[in-house]
């Protein structure tokens, strides 16, 4: 019976426990402050990169893995024969992690098993993804089941981002000077989404944090309205970021298991610091079990 073995990358933002229980092999991306250089959730925490950021005059910069340190990993992986591998990643259309494995499974010269995926998604919102795959090989489940599932989540799977300041995206060039300006003093608070194309979206912007919150349980809704979910709460620099959206999301929805996640580094310098998110998806449909 073949052994399946899960591969992603730091920007699932999984977090470490998680990994280890499950047996998941993550491979960092890397965020360079001037000359200084870091590997993300390796050497340096999510906690350490945003008390870099505030301090930091201009944003850092990120880059991809290497195509020779997925290789390593999987060859390490597929020593022995019986070994399939499922590998999953950051949205092609935000970054070149995903052609770096391609590549990667390009140059092992013998027949092994393994499958490159485009989660088309980012941070917990392939996460989830990730941490259910791992769940199921360990449970014994078929490749096949596996990506059949990768499938369906990858169809059904919400995220938003409720941005809490532009100074960040303005930083980042998404957004002007002036637009960052005016929308901070009107109290514009974007939420921000990957769309299914997997690239990074402006769903809506709205005056004020309680209605970005209102508005925010309304697309859920619209989502998910009338079915159990699942639900991880991500968080930059403060956890606290998330108490009123997960209020509000407690009130109107049939939650089977709820858990918390510190976005990393590489999502974090975009968006930047107080960001709360939600990241949800059916239980009805599932058996997944709580991150906790």
């Amino acid at each position: 019976m073949s052994h399946i073995r899960i591969v992603t990358d730091s920007t699932a933002d999984i977090p470490q426990d998680v990994r280890e229980r499950y047996g998941i092999e993550m491979v960092p991306l890397k965020v360079h402050f001037g000359q200084d250089m870091f590997k993300d959730s390796v050497t340096i925490t999510a906690e350490q990169f945003y008390e870099k950021l505030v301090q930091a005059d201009k944003l850092p910069t990120t880059s991809q893995p290497s195509p020779v340190e997925f290789l390593d990993v999987y060859k390490r992986l597929t020593t022995e024969s019986d070994t399939q591998v499922i590998s999953i990643h950051l949205s092609a259309a935000l970054s070149g992690t995903y052609q770096s494995a391609v590549l990667a499974k390009s140059m092992i010269e013998d027949e092994a098993d393994i499958t490159i995926i485009d989660s088309m998604s980012a941070s917990y919102g392939f996460g989830l993804i990730v941490v259910e795959a791992a769940r199921m090989a360990e449970a014994g489940q078929s490749k096949d089941e596996i990506l059949a599932m990768i499938e369906r989540y990858q169809a059904e799977r919400s995220l938003y981002f409720l941005v809490d300041s532009l100074e960040f995206l303005h930083k980042g060039g998404r957004i002007g000077k002036a637009a960052a300006m005016f929308g901070t003093l009107l109290n514009i608070k974007p939420i921000l989404s990957v769309d299914r194309a997997g690239e990074v979206c402006a769903v809506d912007k709205v005056r004020g944090h309680k209605r970005a919150v209102a508005r925010i349980v309304e697309l859920l809704e619209r989502d998910h309205g009338g079915h159990p979910v699942h639900v991880v709460m991500g968080y930059t620099s403060d956890q606290s970021a998330t108490d009123e959206l997960m209020g509000a999301i407690k009130e109107r929805f049939d939650i089977r298991s709820l858990s918390y996640t510190a976005i990393g580094a590489v999502i974090g310098t975009h968006v930047g610091t107080g960001v709360g998110a939600v990241f949800m998806w059916r239980a009805d449909t599932d058996t997944a079990e709580s991150m906790q």
